[in-house]
């Protein structure tokens, strides 16, 4: 098999088991910040995270309540189109995948990277809105 579209199912399976057995209350996160996530190996088109862990960065949109939030993923390769936004985050251009807004658990978060920027975050929102029209 081909190595560029082999996904490792049967190790996500093992980090899914570990990420789920986290507790809720260890993690304290806000809208507009910047994590390292446990996404996960996906189906098709859905985004996968990286390395051992499944991680890959992403902006935190909306906080339900202390365990329940959502995300989009970020991808350091900046993308043009109506399902992304491309913005300036530690000297480098990234973009946020719109089309991928996902609801998540606190478990999944790792680690806090960073913020963005009040106008970015606000832009990126509008711009998930304008998705659902």
């Amino acid at each position: 098999m081909n190595s560029i579209y082999f996904k490792d199912f049967d190790r996500w399976h093992i980090v899914k088991k570990e990420t789920d057995k986290k507790k809720d209350m260890e993690v304290f996160f806000h809208e507009r910040e910047i994590w390292w996530c446990t996404i996960g190996t996906n189906i098709g088109s859905e985004i996968d995270g990286k390395s051992k862990y499944f991680e890959r960065p992403v902006l935190i949109i909306k906080k339900f309540n202390k365990t329940t939030l959502w995300i989009v993923p970020i991808t350091s390769k900046p993308k043009i189109g109506k399902y992304y936004y491309t913005f300036n985050w530690n000297k480098r251009d990234q973009s946020v995948v719109l089309s991928q807004l996902k609801l998540i658990s606190v478990k999944r978060l790792g680690r806090r990277m960073g913020i963005v920027s009040e106008g970015n975050f606000l832009d990126i929102k509008s711009n998930i809105v304008g998705l659902l029209k």
